[in-house]
């Protein structure tokens, strides 16, 4: 709940400045506890962030820790460069298990963009040493740190699905449109069916309401404006979508796996990340499963029509 650029910090949920001494700092996690309690009328999801918050700053260890962190760009390096190489999921060196074929760069052109507006908004002439630093991130406009989420949201899908195996396909950074952010994250291509897959991080607890997202979080209608999209890539390619998955960070939802039916004539689930992968080796109710040849070209012809923003 804290690894998200969109969410408050623990020194932020325990209402004091990271630069606080010990002494106020463990004053102020009792008071936070006593408001926050359920038996005193807090909030349970409240409560247990201000525990979490102790854990990573509660002792001097831990806090020296949390503050050196990593910043939110370590996850993933990503080249821009128009001829780099297919992503490929870091991996050690002795996992030799056969990985799906990746194509495109997840959470490339949000990163990109990212960086560039990062830039804008430390000014002209300031020389920016981390991009990614925690403190310098929690303190940009919500436009900024959103753009960052998603990116992150998008390369840890893409480390999931790799996991799949070799007889998954998944094209990332999709191109649906003519404006450069007219992007489907993901087409995931394997026997349970052709899947489109947006892969989201609103900040927050998201609810599904009438066949769309809601939260405090959400912009916009982003199941509509997916499956939009789906039908661009679908009459590009000449190929059917078996169904469309929108991909949350585990906190944000109540229930891993919400299947919310068809929508638009589409087979709709809204899922945890942890339990992307059960979707996908499993399926969506409903969807149309592909197998045999007609996995083979079903892929031939999105490797012909696929473009990436």
């Amino acid at each position: 709940m804290f690894d998200s650029p969109l969410s408050a910090s623990a020194y932020q949920v325990l209402g004091v400045e990271p630069t606080v001494d010990e002494e106020a700092l463990r004053k102020a996690y009792r008071l936070r506890l006593r408001q926050t309690h359920p038996d005193t009328g807090g909030e349970a999801s409240v409560f247990i962030q201000v525990q979490r918050a102790w854990e990573l700053v509660g002792t001097p260890d831990a806090r020296a820790s949390y503050d050196r962190g990593h910043g939110f760009g370590a996850a993933t390096a990503v080249s821009f460069a128009p001829d780099a190489p297919a992503w490929r999921p870091p991996s050690s060196q002795a996992d030799t298990r056969p990985r799906a074929r990746s194509y495109g760069q997840p959470g490339g052109w949000r990163r990109e963009r990212y960086l560039t507006l990062m830039r804008e908004w430390v000014g002209r002439g300031v020389e920016l040493e981390d991009p990614y630093d925690p403190a310098l991130v929690r303190t940009a406009p919500r436009q900024l740190r959103r753009m960052l989420a998603d990116a992150l949201a998008e390369e840890a899908t893409a480390r999931v699905v790799a996991d799949l195996g070799m007889g998954y396909t998944v094209w990332h950074d999709v191109a649906a449109g003519r404006e450069s952010d007219e992007k489907v994250d993901h087409l995931v291509l394997g026997p349970s069916g052709l899947y489109g897959v947006l892969s989201e991080d609103f900040g927050g607890p998201v609810r599904v309401r009438r066949g769309e997202l809601w939260g405090d979080g959400v912009e916009g209608s982003p199941i509509a404006t997916l499956l939009a999209r789906l039908r661009t890539v679908a009459r590009a390619g000449r190929v059917k979508f078996g169904g469309a998955i929108i991909v949350l960070p585990d906190d944000d939802l109540e229930q891993p796996i919400e299947e919310i039916g068809r929508v638009r004539g589409v087979p709709v689930a809204v899922v945890s990340r942890s339990a992307l992968s059960t979707v996908l080796r499993r399926g969506i109710t409903g969807a149309r499963e592909v197998g045999g040849n007609e996995v083979f070209d079903v892929r031939t012809r999105l490797q012909h029509t696929v473009r990436f923003v």
